[in-house]
């Protein structure tokens, strides 16, 4: 048994405001028309939120970006109801692209708004949505404290929907602990009568297949059943179904019946294959094996691990793929055939070692967890972006998270056995890297693919420029979410053209900040001259880029743009996305000198220009106070020495 149940009621948080996502899309063509006229400003920001909704599930980065648009419209209006929902639709689309620090972040931001107009529902929500994703980071504690104060709110308001998602996910936190499991069934059983008071079917079928599971590994099998057949009635006609199939499976295995067992189980793998969902195939399979091999057809069983291998390996279900091995192993044995038994349990030792490394990491990852959300909030500070407004870069990240770590491991896994597809996998290898060159400095990468790391690195001296678009919320105002979009992509993809000129690395985007950085992985001397020629070639692109809009009477971005050379500490953050950062009071000064510049102008530092002052010629500006700097010698830089 395992949890998946359970998490769709701990996640329904995010998801309650998705499932009717099909009827968004069919709207989106009107949404979008609508904010193309000239409408009231609070209208335009409730057209945009809905529009931003609408995409959750197909593009939750364009939908964030969305939402950054309507906040920044709602906060200009003061209209707090549109300003919290932006908040909040924010925070899900950074839920759905997998950047938890930032939903925790923004959904606090959506709270402290819904504070301020007195909506306890809305406070309610939020505490829940947090909760989930401290639940999901291995902090039990944190969790229950946030699912606890949600729940006090929607008693107070007898919100019952919200009352029940909040029961069960208080149940989901003791069901982890053996010694917590009748806590566990208390919260859910609660859950369950409140589903059955609201006759809502998908939350009698969670409610009840939770209640099924605690009475399971209490050794109830017969109230288990009761349950779960509860929850295969509530699920029927839905995609949760062969879950809560396979539960039943599993019990008639436990009770020897074995034939039930088996064809509740294909009736499960079939449905799911008509659904086409990959894990409840497997779990399906992995069922059918085991009740085969408690029944003594052995070569049956075997069939449907190896069934199952063939869809959890290239997904890289750790846990089903444990259960093959170790059913296979055993399978081998049964018949004698020691060699194959031998095989698989080599696998299954080597898979253990994974499951023990994945779990050990997730234990680090909560501490990692809280300290990565302070140091957010701290760079959120500093830097005074809107960092609202995702990188656009993220889903080359998600390819290559899916692409190189889990398509190069099936690769190698596979290749001896299909030869006659070695041309295919060598291209789909050399996708996979150039994909990860997108993201990595090659130095890195090659380390990164070499050793499994990448070392942290102290650089005694780079050059770090940021740019800032000016009037950015004024021209996102003017335009639909699609030409934003478009129009951020075609700025970034020159910048990234012109620093790859000048071997310059791309560290992040930041809303509408772009940063990037010379001298590293790889020391170079250059650095200095390459970054503040890059720097002047941007300037000379926004302001061309300005003069064609102007022309067609089109919004246009005017550009600010700072450079400060120094230290700084480089390395890969993150153990499931990688991303290549920098971090250090150098990074901080050449953020000063982008907001103490002045549009169209390259703002350098006196540190830069002592390196830069033989081949630019550049204007002493004097001593600029900059925020929390004091006073720093600026330079503008009017173009090559001539000399």
């Amino acid at each position: 048994m395992n949890n998946k149940a359970c998490s769709f009621i701990l996640l329904s948080f995010v998801f309650l405001c998705c499932f009717h996502t099909k009827a968004f899309s069919n709207e989106s063509d009107s949404l979008k028309k609508l904010l193309s006229t000239n409408i009231p400003d609070t209208i335009r920001v409730n057209l945009l939120n809905a529009l931003s909704k609408s995409l959750f599930n197909t593009n939750p980065d364009t939908s964030v970006i969305i939402a950054a648009s309507s906040k920044a419209i709602a906060e200009r209006i003061n209209y707090k109801p549109g300003l919290a929902l932006a908040y909040k639709n924010m925070g899900i689309g950074y839920y759905l692209e997998g950047k938890y620090k930032e939903a925790v972040l923004t959904w606090q931001q959506a709270i402290d708004v819904y504070k301020l107009t007195g909506d306890k529902a809305g406070v309610a929500n939020m505490l829940s949505n947090q909760g989930a994703v401290y639940f999901a980071q291995g902090d039990d504690a944190k969790a229950f404290e946030l699912y606890l104060q949600s729940l006090k709110m929607s008693e107070a308001l007898n919100d019952t929907l919200r009352i029940l998602t909040s029961l069960t996910n208080i149940g989901g936190v003791y069901s982890n602990k053996e010694a917590t499991y009748q806590k566990a069934l208390e919260y859910f059983l609660r859950s369950y009568k409140l589903s059955l008071a609201i006759n809502d079917q998908y939350s009698i079928g969670t409610s009840a297949v939770n209640v099924g599971e605690i009475y399971y590994k209490m050794g109830d099998d017969s109230t288990a059943l009761n349950y779960f057949y509860q929850s295969e009635k509530a699920y029927r006609g839905t995609e949760n179904l062969p879950y809560t199939l396979n539960d039943i499976g599993r019990i008639y295995t436990h009770q020897e019946k074995f034939d039930q067992a088996i064809k509740i189980h294909t009736e499960a793998y079939e449905y799911s294959k008509k659904l086409d969902t990959k894990l409840d195939q497997i779990q399906s399979l992995v069922g059918l094996a085991q009740a085969y091999y408690a029944k003594g057809d052995i070569g049956a069983s075997i069939n449907a691990y190896k069934q199952s291998l063939d869809v959890s390996i290239p997904m890289n279900t750790v846990t089903e793929i444990k259960d093959a091995y170790q059913g296979l192993s055993a399978a081998y044995s049964k018949n004698a055939d020691y060699v194959n038994a031998f095989k698989y349990q080599d696998l299954l030792l080597a898979i253990k070692d994974t499951i023990y490394n994945t779990t050990t990491d997730k234990k680090l990852g909560t501490l990692q967890f809280t300290f990565d959300l302070e140091k957010k909030e701290s760079q959120i500070n500093l830097l005074n972006k809107d960092n609202e407004i995702k990188q656009q870069e993220i889903k080359r990240q998600k390819l290559v998270k899916y692409g190189f770590i889990g398509g190069f491991a099936v690769v190698c896994l596979f290749a001896a056995v299909f030869l006659k597809q070695r041309n295919r996998i060598g291209k789909e290898k050399k996708r996979s890297e150039e994909l990860l060159l997108n993201i990595l400095p090659e130095e890195t990468a090659e380390e990164l693919k070499a050793t499994g790391t990448a070392k942290t690195k102290s650089l005694q001296s780079v050059s770090v420029l940021f740019t800032d678009f000016k009037n950015f919320t004024l021209a996102s105002e003017k335009l639909t979410p699609e030409e934003l979009v478009a129009e951020i992509n075609h700025c970034y993809s020159e910048f990234d053209r012109i620093i790859t000129r000048y071997g310059i690395e791309k560290i992040k985007t930041i809303g509408d900040s772009y940063m990037c950085a010379g001298g590293l992985p790889v020391s170079n001397d250059t650095h200095p001259f390459d970054v503040v020629s890059a720097g002047l070639e941007m300037v000379k692109f926004i302001e061309e880029n300005k003069r064609e809009r102007q022309r067609k009477g089109q919004p246009y971005f005017e550009l600010r743009l700072g450079i400060h050379s120094g230290p700084v500490v480089a390395g890969i953050v993150g153990i499931k996305k990688f991303a290549y950062d920098i971090w250090g009071d150098t990074v901080n000064t050449a953020s000063r000198m982008e907001s103490s510049g002045e549009v169209g102008r390259v703002n350098i530092s006196g540190s830069t220009y002592e390196l830069v002052k033989d081949k630019f010629t550049c204007i002493h500006r004097g001593k600029i106070e900059a925020k929390n700097k004091g006073f720093i010698d600026m330079y503008f830089v009017e173009g090559r020495s001539q000399a």
